[in-house]
């Protein structure tokens, strides 16, 4: 057995040895060879329920025929049958004995005693679905498959692991195994335990952080000790799930510890304030307290309190989406209304605006608060035991509002919640109002958990004197110094209007050109995958902004404000000169851009195809509004042309540092108002001015500067890649590095494969150098570089640059990576331009064997100069590419492929004995490339067999062309829309085969190649 898979297997016996001997789990086998292995074991949940729960024979026949019912509903999607499934184990199987009789609920889960559960594991259990699969572990209750576990090599990222979960639940796979499942894990030793739940893409699975098990190193075992002893794991399932609008969601560590937090608090009847920053989750930590809340004290109501209209929407949003009925108050009065009876137990309250002139998005708390106080009947005695949350508590005008409610609610606990730190002004008056910090979770941490992104800060200094052609000149040089001649040409062709832009004196029109030059060098900006916001100081500016940006050319962008321009707006504005007034100008604006819509439905359709299709809404120009809100939009970069301070100020630089794409890496801040006065300073000091009402610790690392941060990590990356390539033999070329990539033997069609996690690597390294480069190369100087150190490292990003495409086209790699490359190439075309990138662009349309079988051995021309230029690099390149498309067509037949792989194995071994010319061998190997791409080419087949599916049977039925004519037609007949997948119609094809075939393995070969047909 080799080294590698030992290492594996290791891991997994020492994690099947901490569940039986730690966590006290049973163990009930390796079922790789087991057969009907289920997410449900009837066998176990039946002992259970009769001999621990005590239930009839009858009502556990029932019962188990409804979980079974439902869990094996094909027709559903995976989301809908998990999410009925988890309403079967959280509130039990209502069931009748007899017809007539009372209905009874059968608890599948003893969920009030934890410890009376049967916890059990079994390991390398194979599922048996479209194609079979085998979880390494999986974590039964009671014999129901309630958690995954895949684990990996310590030499393996934990995110192939991930990527086999999200596999496995395709319908091609074993979905109806996950129909049970609550937890999906991965892990390996050295980057611990990753988690989530169904459907949950890669970059959201989670990590658990927890002060205990310090004495235990490795951080795999620690976290399943966390996460998985068995009160936790229970409780993680019944008060930590929640279904929201489509998407199944587990609690994150701060989250889980909040409510714990919480919960303490509210059993001692005391209130105080949970901070949670921007972006963690804050809303869920209400859902789930509040779901606790209604379940665990009696007579139990709760009251949200918001400020804002989008907030109380937002709130309302949350509930419904998670079924949680939420009465959204209509005033003051109905309010106190509702108070005064029973029901609803769940309400939530807007503090009205009351419209004040100066700041018409301020909410008037005194106006609130006579309202409720007018509104009060004499016998007014709000019913049930209330609990009150107060949203975004880090307000001043939160004090004035709790006294006023606790006049109304004497008896109410008031909870408050902030995604922003308190000021040092408001903290003690906050602590005295609501009680001390419940439990805190700071930007810093956050960001260290890669819950949220770090942010990249830059002020940028705009001179309002770039009149003359000179000063254009200058101002377009610093800001692309770092670009290769091309891109400046392209960019000053499609630049033609610059200089007019440029040659006026207005500051506006110097920030539309600063932001366009962004939009076609900066990676997402140009790429599309992401989008930015424009903040304005006024409604008027942000119309001015977007009158500039029109004229400019750049018309995906739009405003939102609270602006809805009315004729009563310019009533007495006409003064019978040319020139509009502002009031005049704004509505002239506003209207061309509404279109004829109504401002509601514009704003609507507008922020969906900002955060839908980012490519077709580049820019928001906003003045307060989608700032705050966990559904305000996010966005890469946040460009802010307002004086803006403390809470306002973090909430709106919030606004990017959400996860929202893989080439995402931070959120970039661009500061035209210098708010930290950075650039009067020799040292950048992020916690003072705009932010200097805070604490210091509790804004700690919210900014970083990008430039210094910028030559952090182009330095880190370099050492990473370097010491990734350090194996490399010399004379590094071309041949040194596909050998150590690809593997020296080309023969061997699994060195490929062992060697992917080293190529992975280099793809990963390879991006993050471009990226880091491109980021950096118009501030080089700035970051301490000299012009020599600076050449220096460009030539280096060139060469890693063509080692990867040269790797990438030798693996065959380039062929399941084409999604990822048109903005990396924007970046090399731009930064680097490496001359390959043209050339790998040649295999954009067609693979390296499809150009070969078109070309001939002309073909190799169109190959990096790296490659061509080396006979030996050229044939292990094509050997590999040919082995890869070998290998992926062999499950369609088989027999041929096999005998492709010999012909292969027969070609390398007398290449390498050197028997033939390099001309000849090149002249086998075209020809040995059509006959893998081109099979019916390359045989005599009989002219009846007139179709690849059809060729496919005749070769695996030992050229019997009746039989496979035959089998063909009953199939046609047979199959039903969407067979694969479904057992019912799978077996029905099963059959006709059956009734061709004797050997019941040749029934299941034969089945398997028709299941790969595309054309069945």
């Amino acid at each position: 057995m080799s080294q590698v898979g030992q290492r594996e297997r290791l891991t997994q016996n020492r994690i099947v040895q901490l569940f039986q001997q730690q966590l006290k789990y049973r163990y009930l086998g390796d079922w790789h060879d087991r057969p009907n292995n289920s997410n449900i074991e009837t066998e176990i949940l039946s002992t259970f329920l009769r001999d621990k729960q005590g239930y009839s024979n009858s009502l556990i026949t029932k019962a188990l025929y409804e979980l079974n019912k439902v869990a094996g509903d094909q027709s559903k999607s995976l989301y809908d049958i998990n999410k009925q499934v988890y309403s079967l184990l959280r509130y039990g199987v209502n069931v009748k004995e007899e017809v007539g009789e009372n209905t009874q609920t059968v608890w599948l889960i003893n969920w009030e005693e934890p410890l009376e559960n049967d916890f059990a594991i079994a390991e390398e259990v194979t599922i048996k679905g479209e194609n079979t699969k085998r979880p390494d572990i999986v974590l039964y209750v009671n014999g129901i498959a309630l958690g995954v576990l895949e684990l990996k090599r310590s030499t393996v990222s934990v995110s192939e692991g991930i990527r086999q979960n999200l596999d496995n639940q395709k319908s091609i796979f074993i979905k109806s195994f996950f129909t049970t499942m609550q937890f999906v894990m991965a892990g390996n030793d050295t980057e611990g335990l990753r988690y989530a739940t169904i459907e949950t893409p890669e970059k959201y699975f989670l990590t658990w952080k927890e002060d205990t098990n310090t004495d235990i190193a490795n951080p795999l075992d620690k976290h399943l000790l966390q996460l998985c002893t068995k009160k936790r794991f229970l409780e993680l399932i019944h008060d930590f799930i929640v279904f929201d609008r489509g998407i199944k969601k587990v609690c994150r560590h701060n989250q889980y510890f909040g409510v714990n937090a919480a919960q303490s608090y509210l059993r001692r009847r005391e209130g105080g304030i949970i901070w949670h920053t921007q972006g963690s989750g804050k809303s869920l930590t209400m859902v789930w307290l509040t779901k606790w809340i209604r379940e665990n004290i009696t007579d139990a109501r709760v009251l949200i309190i918001t400020d804002r209209d989008e907030l109380d929407k937002q709130i309302e949003n949350v509930f419904k989406g998670v079924n949680e009925a939420i009465y959204r108050t209509t005033s003051g009065k109905d309010l106190i209304n509702k108070l005064n009876n029973t029901t609803p137990w769940l309400l939530c309250s807007l503090i009205h605006k009351f419209g004040k002139k100066d700041k018409p998005d301020d909410a008037d708390y005194n106006s609130y608060i006579e309202e409720l106080k007018r509104s009060l009947p004499s016998d007014f005695r709000a019913k049930g035991d209330t609990y009150v949350f107060v949203d975004e508590c880090h307000r001043t005008q939160s004090g004035t509002l709790h006294d006023a409610m606790k006049e109304i609610l004497p008896n109410a606990v008031f909870i408050g919640f902030t995604g922003t730190p308190l000021l040092k002004k408001d903290k003690q008056n906050s602590i005295n109002v609501f009680g001390e910090y419940i439990h805190t979770y700071t930007f810093k941490t956050a960001v260290i958990d890669k819950v949220v992104l770090d942010l990249r800060y830059e002020a940028r200094n705009v001179d309002q004197n770039i009149t003359s052609q000179t000063k254009i000149d200058q101002w377009f040089e610093a800001k692309t110094r770092g670009l290769t001649e091309h891109a400046k040409t392209q960019l000053k062709k499609r630049w033609g209007n610059l200089q007019k832009v440029l040659s006026s004196k207005s500051r506006l029109e110097i920030i539309v050109s600063d932001i366009l030059l962004d939009f076609e060098t900066k990676d997402r900006l140009q790429s599309g995958h992401g989008n930015a916001m424009l903040v304005s100081g006024s409604i008027y500016q942000a119309c001015k902004y977007y009158d500039l940006f029109q004229d400019a050319g750049f018309t995906k962008c739009a405003i939102v404000t609270s602006y809805k321009p009315s004729p009563k707006d310019i009533k007495g504005e006409s003064t019978g000169e040319e020139e509009l007034t502002e009031k005049l100008r704004q509505y002239e604006i506003y209207q061309k851009m509404l279109n004829g819509k109504a401002p509601e439905v514009f704003e609507d359709e507008v922020k969906k195809k900002f955060v839908e299709e980012p490519a077709q809404m580049k820019l928001l120009i906003v003045v307060d509004k989608l700032l705050t809100g966990f559904d305000a939009p996010s966005a890469t970069y946040l460009y802010i042309d307002k004086t803006m301070r403390d809470h306002g100020l973090f909430q709106a630089i919030c606004r990017v540092n959400r996860l929202d794409g893989e080439d995402k890496e931070y959120g970039y801040i661009i500061d035209y108002k210098d708010l930290f006065k950075s650039l009067e300073k020799s040292i950048n000091d992020y916690t003072s001015e705009a932010f200097e009402d805070y604490e210091p610790d509790d804004i700690d690392g919210l900014l970083s500067d990008r430039i210094a941060k910028g030559r952090e990590r182009l330095e880190n990356v370099r050492e990473s890649i370097k010491a990734l390539c350090e194996p490399v033999e010399r004379p590094h070329d071309t041949h040194a590095y596909i050998r150590y990539f690809c593997g020296a033997d080309t023969e061997n069609p699994d060195i490929i494969k062992e060697n992917q996690q080293q190529r992975i690597a280099l793809y990963k390294y390879t991006s993050a150098l471009v990226r880091a480069y491109a980021n950096l190369s118009n501030d080089m100087a700035e970051a301490g570089y000299s012009m020599a150190e600076t050449e220096v490292i460009k030539q280096e990003v060139k060469h890693y640059e063509q080692v990867r495409a040269e790797v990438k086209l030798a693996s065959g790699d380039y062929i399941d990576l084409k999604a990822y490359e048109p903005a990396m190439r924007h970046l090399i075309d731009t930064y680097i331009g490496a001359e390959d990138s043209e050339v790998i662009s040649a295999f954009d349309d067609m693979t390296l064997i499809q150009l070969i079988v078109e070309r001939g051995a002309n073909a190799v021309d169109a190959l990096p100069k790296g490659i061509k230029q080396n006979q030996k690099a050229v044939a292990e390149t094509i050997e590999n590419n040919l082995r890869k498309v070998i290998i992926d067509q062999q499950p369609t037949n088989p027999k041929y492929f096999d005998k492709m792989s010999t012909l292969l194995d027969e070609l390398i071994q007398a290449r390498k004995a050197a028997s033939q010319d390099y001309k000849a061998y090149l002249q086998k190997i075209v020809e040995l490339s059509k006959q893998v791409v081109q099979p019916s080419n390359s045989l005599q087949y009989p002219q009846s067999l007139n179709s690849a599916a059809k060729r496919a049977l005749y070769d695996n039925l030992n050229q019997d062309e009746v039989l496979a004519l035959a089998i063909d037609e009953a199939i046609r007949k047979t199959k039903k829309d969407g067979w694969r997948g479904s057992i019912i119609k799978e077996r029905e094809v099963k059959n006709v085969i059956k009734q061709h075939l004797n050997l019941p393995e040749d029934v299941e070969r034969i089945f398997e190649i028709v299941k790969s047909q595309s054309e069945y």
